[in-house]
């Protein structure tokens, strides 16, 4: 069991995890223990915690075994990745330094997920939705926005006008 001297120790730094965390599943293991060392019994430190007494037991043995850090919740596995490091660092520097009518893609001249897609399987053969190709983007370190057009022969003094024109017109009653 947990010793009293080091209960009155840990308590600052457990109130002060718990509170800093952004983890919930971390705040509930710690309140579960400190409302234990506290003096509740373990049913009252479950139903105030919101879990079960198993759960409170499990934290309990956790703590005694592992200190604070056992508490912390394990990295999950998740999904292996469709394409290795080598391949997605491919990716970003084809994307960044080639257009796409340079890889193939004629006559495209911006790189769109679409597209992107279109390479990476006839590349490396992997299958990608065009949302997860843009959360690759984001894990690449490659921001994803529409390209925007600009006209090349506006006439800058006639926009000017219309913009003048639009202005009075927003200004008067109909």
């Amino acid at each position: 069991m947990v010793r009293k001297n080091e209960t009155v120790e840990n308590m600052a730094a457990i109130k002060e995890i718990e509170r800093a965390t952004k983890s919930i599943q971390l705040a509930r293991k710690l309140q579960s223990i400190r409302l234990v060392l506290e003096g509740y019994a373990v049913p009252e430190a479950a139903r105030i915690a919101g879990c079960c007494e198993k759960t409170v037991y499990n934290n309990l043995n956790d703590y005694e075994e592992g200190g604070i850090e056992a508490l912390y919740p394990k990295q999950r596995p998740g999904r292996t990745r469709k394409l290795t490091t080598e391949q997605e660092a491919e990716l970003y520097e084809t994307m960044k330094n080639k257009l796409p009518s340079q890889v193939g893609f004629f006559p495209f001249v911006n790189w769109t997920s679409s597209l992107a897609v279109q390479w990476v399987k006839e590349r490396f053969g992997a299958e990608f939705s065009e949302r997860g190709m843009r959360n690759l983007f984001d894990r690449i370190r490659l921001s994803y926005t529409r390209p925007t057009y600009t006209l090349k022969k506006a006439d800058p003094q006639r926009q000017q006008a219309f913009i003048d024109e639009f202005e009075q017109v927003k200004k008067t009653d109909l």
